[in-house]
């Protein structure tokens, strides 16, 4: 694992739980004490947490700054492919859907299989994975302005195109899960999500339980208003209080 992974598996443990031990983040990480202590002086050093006796804790529960596309792609990688197994089960041959932006959902648009489920995305590179399965799949690709951190689309453009568009099923994911609230880095990407799952018939969240707790600038959908929310088995204290609005899977 390259040093740069690592920090960022480090930094989501800390801010998921407000503290880490050295020894969780050994189990979790599979690398040595020296090595976990030498990236928590690093992390400590770049502002990022603060070290504790025995481990570190979060310096907040507000990231100061999105995440990148790329970054996301190598955090989390086994929650999230256990997380798009379990929403495979939701689909239904022939049904239209809408996929959001998220690298969760990008590795659940990965495995469809079914060419006769038609697809409808704001996502760049979920788009692109799927055209890979032309022309037997239908693939639509929602346009307007892009958003480089999250390489999906948004604005006015996009979203008058969805005001005329239903769906059997919307997956959508997040960047934060706080007070039963979905939330995001931008009002405008935001605003897009939100116009799809409220044209949806079924809408699911797709979430690993690091975002649980996490906050963002933008609450964009109450957790209590969709379908489902599919997330990967964890700590059971951090699913009471979301069982009592919604299904877990």
């Amino acid at each position: 694992m390259l040093k740069e992974e690592r920090h960022l598996q480090i930094l989501n443990l800390v801010d998921t739980n407000g503290t880490a031990r050295v020894s969780d983040i050994m189990e979790q990480l599979h690398v040595s004490d020296m090595t976990i202590r030498r990236d928590l002086m690093e992390l400590e050093e770049q502002g990022k947490l603060e070290r504790v006796h025995g481990g570190a804790k979060s310096l907040h529960l507000f990231r100061p700054h999105e995440l990148t596309h790329g970054d996301k792609q190598i955090i989390n990688i086994e929650q999230k492919q256990m997380i798009a197994k379990k929403a495979l089960t939701l689909l239904k041959s022939g049904q239209t859907i809408f996929l959001g932006p998220g690298t969760t959902i990008e590795i659940f648009a990965n495995m469809i299989e079914d060419d006769s489920i038609r697809v409808v995305t704001n996502c760049l590179p979920i788009f692109e994975k799927l055209t890979q399965r032309l022309p037997k799949m239908k693939v639509y690709l929602l346009g307007g302005e892009i958003r480089p951190t999250t390489m999906a689309f948004f604005g006015e453009l996009t979203n008058k195109m969805l005001m005329d568009m239903h769906f059997h099923q919307a997956f959508i994911s997040s960047n934060g899960l706080r007070n039963n609230q979905i939330m995001t880095s931008t009002v405008e990407e935001g605003s897009t999500q939100a116009l799809a799952l409220g044209n949806s018939v079924e809408r699911y969240l797709l979430m690993d339980d690091s975002k649980i707790g996490q906050e963002d600038f933008y609450a964009y959908y109450a957790l209590k208003d969709l379908t489902a929310m599919i997330t990967n088995d964890t700590q059971a204290d951090k699913m009471v209080a979301l069982e009592k609005f919604i299904p877990i899977f």
